[in-house]
C-alpha cells in the first residue's frame, strides 16, 4: 500500500531522530494513507516560501509483529493519549500508533480543553462530529526500516 509524507525536503531514508516533540502521538516519523491529506499538509511549507515534497513509500501492511496502538475515533482514549503526548509525556512502548489527526478544527477544541475552558465531556461532544484524518506514527527505527520502502519524491 502506498503511504505519504509531506516535507520541505526529500526523505529517502526516514528516521525518528528528526521528529519534533509534542506531536499527536509523540516523536516519530509520520505518514498517511491519504495522498490529498499529505498534499494539503505540504502547502504549509509553500506558504512559508519553502520547497514542498510529497515523499511516497510502500508500506508492508503486515504489522502483526509490531506493537501497534490504533484509534478508530476521536474518543476519550484518543483524547487522553494525544493530551499526554502533546504535553511531552510519551505514552507506552508502541512501535506504531495510528489514528486521527488533531487538525485545525480539532486543535481548537484541544486548546480549549488544555486551557481548562471546557471539560473532557464537552471536548468529546465537539470531536464526535469530526471525520478523522488518518496518520501513522512510526516511533521506532526498526519498524521504519522493516515496514517502509522509499518509492519516490514529487515536488509540490
Amino acid at each position: 500500500m502506498k503511504v505519504y509524507h509531506a516535507s520541505s525536503v526529500i526523505v529517502e531514508h526516514p528516521d525518528t531522530e528528526h521528529s519534533r516533540s509534542f506531536l499527536d502521538f509523540g516523536s516519530g516519523f509520520y505518514i498517511t494513507t491519504l495522498e490529498q491529506q499529505a498534499i494539503e499538509y505540504g502547502q504549509r511549507f509553500l506558504r512559508r516560501g519553502r520547497e514542498a515534497w510529497l515523499n511516497v513509500y510502500e508500506l508492508n501492511d503486515n504489522l502483526d509483529e509490531w506493537q501497534v496502538l490504533s484509534f478508530d475515533a476521536y474518543d476519550e482514549a484518543w483524547l487522553d493519549f494525544v493530551s499526554e503526548c502533546r504535553a511531552g509525556r510519551t505514552q507506552g512502548n508502541w512501535d506504531i500508533v495510528r489514528g486521527g489527526i488533531a487538525n485545525d478544527k480539532v486543535f481548537r477544541t484541544l486548546d480549549l480543553y488544555f486551557s481548562g475552558d471546557i471539560g473532557k465531556q464537552d471536548a468529546l461532544r465537539r470531536l464526535v462530529y469530526e471525520k478523522p484524518n488518518y496518520q501513522l506514527c512510526f516511533r521506532t527505527q526498526q519498524a521504519i526500516d522493516q515496514c517502509l520502502t522509499y518509492v519516490e519524491s514529487r515536488k509540490l
